[in-house]
């Protein structure tokens, strides 16, 4: 019986229903040590801390990965309660000048700039302080760019710099005081499942910049070339091919110049989605208009990832035998089910049309890949229901 079944049992012997996220530490570190140790030279790895910044997760990751993407000043005093000397990157299409400054005293790395006006925020916040800041300029290409679930760039989006307002803010990125410009950050889209396709953007990104060396006078230090790198929650068992991806990496990293002395990447969703399971019990089994659903303690306030990419998650049945006897049972067998939640509203689904051998009331529903985007991007207190428990797996710590 693994760690998590044994959670499971254990929540499903007790009266509350069972509503909870489990977080398999050992298993996130495993496996993104496994991915850092396949980077060639000159690459690093940042963690977007957007999918997951529960302080467990952050501190399983600071001593593995080279540091940490934010996009806030919440997410900037998150990683220093954890890891107050580790590398921030700080992006993020609106930072206040508030942020600004709190990024500066907190002394972040490098801030990923997305205007001409933000840069001039960040010369002035480090004029005031008496410091210089590294700064990318993230631009928003022309394309195009592979299929993905989400598209950053390529399109009209409020992500980063147009193409055609590249030589303004060069000119202030080289000339405004308290700013050093250290490269160009080029984070185009969101859960590429290609490593083919990935590496042909690599190669735009790559001739791209070094036309801007030549056209604008610059010189790249840094390039960062984002995350994107995605998971098949349609097929859990398909997964992207890093091991192919970092083969041809090393390729790509021999073919840039040679003063492109790091390339960051900043991945959030593939480092964490597996590590965390949702766990919900079934509260009640009926149909309507011929259609079978089963209603779950929990839902989309919990775990928006399903609806927001308008999917079906995957999930298995934990069968549980505990159950009143004086009361009736509903269930169904050898059909399709649809999943919904506690909420007040038809969009509350986390599954749809599912076949199942069985299902029943009091059953454990166990979603798998939610440790990204799970519980981070929902709104936990629409209706007010109480909070899932959170449960971190960890065998340092027993």
């Amino acid at each position: 019986m693994t760690a998590l079944d044994a959670l499971l049992r254990d929540r499903a012997a007790r009266d509350e229903p069972v509503c909870l996220f489990a977080y398999d530490l050992d298993g996130l570190r495993r496996h993104v040590t496994a991915v850092v140790a396949a980077l060639p030279p000159r690459c690093r790895m940042y963690y977007a801390m957007k999918a997951n910044s529960a302080a467990p997760v952050l501190e399983a990751l600071a001593p593995i990965v080279a540091g940490f993407e934010v996009a806030s000043g919440g997410e900037i005093a998150k990683v220093r309660a954890v890891a107050p000397a580790a590398p921030i990157l700080f992006g993020g299409p609106a930072k206040t000048p508030a942020e600004i400054s709190h990024a500066l005293d907190a002394a972040v790395t490098r801030l990923h700039v997305e205007s001409v006006l933000e840069l001039h925020r960040i010369s002035a916040a480090a004029v005031a302080r008496g410091t210089t800041v590294e700064v990318l300029l993230r631009v928003n290409l022309a394309g195009p760019f592979p299929s993905a679930t989400l598209a950053m760039a390529g399109r009209p989006t409020q992500f980063g710099i147009d193409e055609a307002d590249l030589p303004a803010a060069t000119a202030a990125a080289t000339s405004l005081p308290g700013v050093r410009f250290a490269g160009f950050h080029l984070h185009s889209l969101s859960n590429n499942l290609s490593a083919e396709t990935h590496l042909e953007m690599l190669g735009l990104y790559r001739d791209t910049v070094v036309g801007w060396e030549k056209e604008l006078g610059v010189v790249v230090k840094v390039l960062d070339v984002g995350g994107g790198i995605g998971i098949d929650y349609q097929d859990p068992a398909h997964h992207f091919d890093w091991d192919g991806f970092t083969r041809g990496l090393v390729a790509w990293v021999d073919s840039v110049p040679a003063h492109w002395r790091e390339i960051q990447f900043e991945c959030g969703r593939y480092l964490t989605a597996a590590c965390g399971s949702y766990a919900v019990e079934v509260l009640d089994v009926k149909r309507t208009h011929g259609t079978a659903w089963a209603l779950v303690r929990g839902g989309t306030h919990h775990f928006r990832l399903p609806v927001s990419w308008q999917h079906s998650h995957p999930f298995t049945v934990l069968p549980v035998e505990r159950w009143d006897p004086s009361v009736p049972r509903p269930s169904v067998t050898d059909d399709r089910v649809t999943v919904a939640g506690e909420l007040c509203t038809p969009k509350d689904v986390l599954a749809r049309d599912v076949p199942v051998a069985r299902v029943r009331a009091g059953d454990v529903l166990v979603f798998a890949l939610a440790g990204a985007y799970g519980w981070d991007i929902s709104h936990h207190d629409f209706l007010s229901h109480p909070h899932p428990e959170h449960v971190f797996l960890d065998d340092d710590r027993a």
